[in-house]
């Protein structure tokens, strides 16, 4: 006896299922793929919204929760993007945690018509976040391979106001100065002079200073030729290199 043959809408279905089997079996990486969005969602509710940490500026949180970190580490790292812990992005430099990230654009209390001078672009992940915030951002790398790549992938995408540059961030950006605010994302064992004359009158400076046992955050301001300073986290960043420290790589 012949078997009887399937309507059109039973074969539709048949094959859709069949296809479907085939993509799940042939295609787990992609099955596997993480939220990227839900992942920013998390790390923003629960590092840095949470009471014991505490960053509260509706622009910052905005900012980490939009910018996509994960399209600033290597590509075998994307999975680990969001976690609260800095990774390698290659020649001994990392991209640091959220948390910090998040704290020193808070406590640099960014305006949107500032001009911002970034000292070690890094990933470029900072330089992203201040980018929404500010009116310019001007960040330099003393690696030059980071420097590029960092350029290449800030405008693939569309952050079009940051300008890098391959150089000594302990010199600064004389030509565009002054600036309304500095960010350091190396530690020096002082505070550049050369950085302090390059911040207008009333402009505020985030940095790490001290070695690598002993490094403390300082916010300071500029108020005609005195520096207030507060001492605000204990924190570990890899050295400024170039003339304000060890040689660069």
């Amino acid at each position: 006896m012949r078997p009887k043959r399937l309507d059109s809408v039973a074969v539709h279905v048949l094959k859709t299922l069949a296809l479907g089997m085939l993509c799940a079996i042939m295609s787990p990486l992609h099955a596997a793929d993480p939220d990227y969005l839900a992942a920013r969602k998390r790390m923003v509710e629960e590092q840095l919204r949470t009471s014991w940490r505490g960053i509260t500026h509706p622009g910052v949180l905005r900012a980490m929760a939009t910018v996509p970190r994960h399209e600033f580490v290597p590509a075998a790292l994307r999975n680990l993007a969001h976690e609260d812990r800095p990774l390698p992005i290659g020649y001994a430099q990392t991209i640091s945690q959220p948390y910090i990230v998040a704290f020193m654009t808070e406590k640099l209390d960014p305006k949107p018509d500032d001009r911002i001078l970034e000292i070690g672009t890094g990933s470029g992940y900072q330089a992203a976040i201040l980018s929404g915030l500010v009116s310019e951002v001007y960040s330099i790398e003393i690696v030059e391979p980071l420097a590029r790549r960092a350029e290449a992938d800030l405008a693939r995408l569309g952050y079009h106001n940051v300008k890098v540059r391959h150089g000594d961030g302990y010199q600064g950006w004389p030509e565009a100065a002054p600036f309304d605010a500095i960010i350091v994302t190396c530690a020096p064992d002082h505070v550049p002079q050369r950085l302090v004359e390059q911040l207008r009158d009333d402009g505020r400076m985030i940095i790490p200073v001290g070695d690598l046992d002993a490094q403390h955050l300082f916010l300071l301001r500029k108020r005609g030729t005195k520096l207030e300073r507060e001492s605000v986290l204990p924190v570990r960043f890899v050295p400024m290199t170039g003339v304000g420290g060890k040689p660069a790589p």
